[in-house]
């Protein structure tokens, strides 16, 4: 038996998963990350999912943002933008964070898959790119 295209949208569609209603700002940080390995956060401590604060302002995230062809902001206030990302062919979204502190002048993240185990280290290869092109 055949099998058409419009058979497999919902499948795919259901790789996004359902918006995470964790998302935002509790006391003053992100939400933790979970236990696997899909989710860095600068407020975490350990290696797994550690990564270091953005020296930026959320007017300089945001600059960059804008010209990465799968973002999508969802949500932007005047020290806080979320962030989805969307893989091309699979429609997996993540989830990405930023949380700009005033005091110490640096901007913390998070960025987290919605769906599976293990993301080969597409987070944290994102923030590192948001990073990189912040510096040009």
């Amino acid at each position: 038996m055949k099998k058409s295209i419009l058979s497999i949208i919902p499948l795919i569609s259901a790789c996004a998963g359902e918006p995470v209603h964790t998302l935002g700002v509790r006391e003053d940080k992100l939400a933790p990350c979970p236990a696997s390995p899909n989710c860095v956060s600068s407020f975490e401590e350990n290696n797994a999912h550690n990564i270091h604060p953005i020296a930026a302002s959320l007017d300089q995230i945001a600059q960059v943002i804008v010209e990465l062809p799968s973002a999508n902001i969802v949500n932007a206030s005047e020290n806080y933008l979320h962030v989805e990302f969307t893989s091309r062919i699979m429609r997996y979204v993540d989830d990405v964070e930023f949380l700009y502190s005033k005091t110490k002048n640096i901007t913390h993240v998070r960025s987290a898959s919605r769906v599976g185990y293990s993301d080969f280290g597409v987070n944290r290869k994102r923030v590192e790119k948001i990073r990189e092109l912040i510096k040009k």
